[in-house]
C-alpha cells in the first residue's frame, strides 16, 4: 500500500491539478514531499521498531498512513494536501522497514530469501500497476470523489490491516536497540530540503539567490553530516547511516547505483503520466491502461530475475537497465513520430522494454548489493538501500521536473522526449556502475 499510493497518484495529478487550480510545483511536491519525509524517517523507523517492537511500530505507522491519507482525501487546497502527503510519508517511513525486519525474524534460510523475493517483487508490481488502479477508482467516480477516492480506499484496507496484525504477525524486538540518532535525521532532512525546495521552486520563480544558496548549501549540510555520522561511531554510539557500509566499494556502488535507478524510475512515472493525459488528452483511466504494458513487461521478467540473479549476480541488473534505456529510446522515437496525435500504440513496444528491463533490475539490485553485507551491517545495509530509493524518488522528480516543465512551452511532446533521453542516460548509468560491484555471484 505504501509504494502504490506513491505511484498511484501519477494519473490523478491533472486531476487534482484542475480540481484544487494547483501550480506546477505543487504537482511536484504531491510525489516529491511523500518521498522526502520516507527517506529521512526510514532508518529512525526501523530504529523506533527494534526498541519498542516490530509490529508495535509497524502498527502505529500504519494507522498514521490511515489517518494521514483521509487528510489528502479531504484537502480543500494544494497546501494542505502537500501537507498531508509529508505526514502520509511519516507513516510510509514508520511501516517500510519493520515489514521487512519481521520478515528477517520469522524466517531464515531459503525460506527468508524466498519471502524477500516475493516482497520485492510485490513491491515492483505496486509500482507498475499503480496507474492502472488509479484510473480505474478515478475512472468508477465512487460516490462523486473523482480523485479523492485514491486516498479513501486506504482507509477500509488500512483499518482491516490494522485489525489484522495482532493476530497475525507476531512482536519482536532487540533488547540492545541503541539510542536515536536525532542530529543525523535533522541534518539529512536539511540536505535533502536544500536540493529539492530549490529545484521544485526556483524555475517558476526565476531562479532566485535563495535558491543557488540553498543549492550550494546543500554540500557542506552533507559533509557535517558525514562527519557528524563518522564522529557518533567513533565514540562507540550508533549513527544513522553506519559508516562501515561505505568502507566497501561494492556497498558503496550498490547504494550509488540504487539511488540514480530510481531517480529514473519516480521520474519517468511522473511524466508519462502527465504527457499521457494533459498532452495526449487521456482520460485517468486511459492512461492507466497504457501503463498496464509498462505493468506486463515487468512481470514478465521480474519473476524470473530472483533465479537468473543468483547464477549471473550483477550481469543482470547491468542487462536489466540496458533493456530499459532501449525501452525510453524507442519512447523516444514514437513520440518524436507521433507528438501528441497519432495512436498512442507507437508507444508500447518502448513499455513493454522498460518494463521488462526494470523487472530485471528492482529485486536483484536489492538482493546482489545486500549479498555482500556481512551480519553485523546487513540491517544498516538494507536501511541504506530503502533510503536511497526515496532520495532517488525525490531528488529525480525535482531533477526531471526542471527538464520537463521548461520545456513544457514548447510542448507537451518536446517535453516529453527530452525527459525520456534523461531517462535513458541514467539508465545507461545505473549499467556502468554495476561493473564497480565484485563480479562474485549474488549466491556466493
Amino acid at each position: 500500500m505504501f509504494v502504490l499510493d506513491f505511484f498511484i497518484v501519477n494519473v490523478a495529478l491533472p486531476s487534482i491539478q484542475h480540481g484544487l487550480r494547483a501550480g506546477e510545483g505543487a504537482v511536484e511536491w504531491v510525489v516529491a514531499g511523500y518521498a522526502i519525509a520516507t527517506a529521512v524517517l526510514l532508518v529512525t523507523g526501523g530504529r523506533l521498531g527494534d526498541q519498542f517492537g516490530r509490529r508495535r511500530v509497524f502498527s502505529i505507522g500504519l494507522a498514521i498512513f490511515i489517518v494521514t491519507s483521509a487528510a489528502c482525501a479531504l484537502a480543500p487546497d494544494p497546501g494542505v494536501l502537500v501537507a498531508a502527503r509529508v505526514a502520509q510519508g511519516v507513516g510510509a517511513a514508520l511501516m517500510a522497514p519493520n515489514i521487512l525486519s519481521i520478515l528477517g525474524v520469522i524466517y531464515t534460510g531459503p525460506a527468508r530469501v524466498r519471502a524477500i523475493s516475493i516482497y520485492g517483487m510485490v513491491m515492483g508490481l505496486a509500482a507498475t500497476s499503480g496507474q492502472l488502479i488509479g484510473g480505474i477508482l478515478i475512472r468508477t467516480d465512487v460516490a462523486g470523489l473523482g480523485w479523492r477516492v485514491i486516498f479513501w480506499i486506504n482507509v477500509p484496507i488500512g483499518i482491516a490491516a490494522l485489525l489484522a496484525a495482532p493476530r497475525l504477525i507476531p512482536e519482536s524486538r532487540n533488547e540492545n536497540a541503541s539510542r536515536l540518532d536525532l542530529a543525523g535525521v535533522a541534518l539529512i532532512t536539511a540536505c535533502l530540503v536544500a536540493v529539492v525546495l530549490p529545484l521544485v521552486e526556483g524555475r517558476q520563480a526565476g531562479w532566485p539567490a535563495w535558491s543557488w544558496a540553498m543549492l550550494a548549501a546543500a554540500i557542506p549540510l552533507a559533509v557535517v553530516f558525514a562527519v557528524h555520522q563518522r564522529r557518533m561511531a567513533d565514540r562507540g554510539g550508533v549513527p544513522l547511516l553506519n559508516p562501515r557500509i561505505f568502507a566497501s566499494r561494492a556497498l558503496r556502488a550498490g547504494l550509488l547505483t540504487q539511488m540514480v535507478f530510481w531517480c529514473q524510475q519516480a521520474a519517468g512515472y511522473l511524466v508519462l503520466g502527465l504527457y499521457l493525459q494533459q498532452g495526449r488528452g487521456l482520460s485517468p483511466l486511459s492512461a492507466g491502461g497504457v501503463f498496464t504494458f509498462l505493468a506486463a513487461g515487468y512481470l514478465a521478467t521480474s519473476f524470473r530475475a530472483p533465479a537468473l540473479t543468483m547464477r549471473f549476480g550483477r550481469s543482470v541488473i547491468a542487462a536489466g537497465a540496458l533493456i530499459a534505456a532501449l525501452g525510453d529510446v524507442a519512447l523516444y522515437l514514437a513520440t518524436a513520430h507521433a507528438g501528441t496525435g497519432g495512436s498512442v500504440a507507437w508507444l508500447f513496444p518502448g513499455l513493454l522494454l522498460l518494463g521488462a528491463g526494470q523487472g530485471l533490475c528492482i529485486t536483484p539490485l536489492t538482493t546482489t548489493v545486500l549479498s555482500h553485507a556481512d551480519p553485523a551491517t546487513a540491517g544498516s545495509v538494507a536501511g541504506a538501500l530503502s533510503t536511497a530509493q526515496q532520495v532517488g524518488n525525490s531528488v529525480g522528480v525535482a531533477v526531471t521536473g526542471v527538464l520537463f516543465f521548461g520545456a513544457l512551452s514548447q510542448g507537451y511532446s518536446l517535453a516529453f522526449e527530452r525527459s525520456t533521453l534523461q531517462m535513458g542516460a541514467l539508465l545507461l548509468a545505473v549499467a556502468a556502475l554495476t561493473r564497480l560491484m565484485p563480479a562474485r555471484r549474488a549466491a556466493a
